[in-house]
């Protein structure tokens, strides 16, 4: 390896590694956006189905059993909410976690194979393993949770 091949070899390895980091990112992002936009939709599908149940009733005895029955329907309908969105953000944060620990060990590979025998190179692999086993002992835990980010309580509910 020549005096200018290293710089090269290692902005190309940083390069990779920051592209890969912004991918994820945006498929996180990607991932709370359509979250958001199906809770908000199944918000303004349980708003309208409020506002015609009550023009149901026919009589004062019905109309007056009308809030009770919303406040109910409304908070299961946000105890799915919480629920789902946990389920996402543990996926989410699980499958960033993963990516991110992939993107460093290639990372890792490309900056040991650029350094080549330079002294100090053959420490950095057990030293990112090292920091990588604390990561690793979280992922096999949340990896068994099941739902995911296309889950949602109102999908749930309607057995999607």
């Amino acid at each position: 390896m020549t005096d200018t091949d290293l710089p090269m070899s290692l902005y190309k390895a940083n390069l990779e590694f920051q592209t890969r980091v912004s991918q994820l990112l945006q498929e996180s992002a990607q991932q709370w956006l359509e979250m958001s936009a199906r809770l908000f939709e199944e918000g303004v599908a349980d708003a309208r189905a409020g506002a015609e149940q009550l023009t149901r009733p026919q009589d004062w005895q019905s109309l007056a059993t009308v809030p009770g029955e919303a406040f109910w329907r409304q908070w299961q309908q946000r105890l799915g909410d919480a629920q789902a969105t946990t389920q996402v953000a543990v996926a989410t944060q699980t499958a960033f976690a993963r990516g991110l620990q992939e993107a460093v060990r290639e990372w890792q590979m490309e900056t040991t194979r650029a350094l080549g025998g330079t002294a100090g190179a053959t420490s950095v692999p057990n030293t990112w393993n090292d920091l990588m086993k604390t990561w690793q002992s979280f992922l096999p835990d949340a990896a068994g949770l099941q739902g995911g980010p296309g889950k949602t309580a109102g999908s749930a509910r309607r057995g999607k």
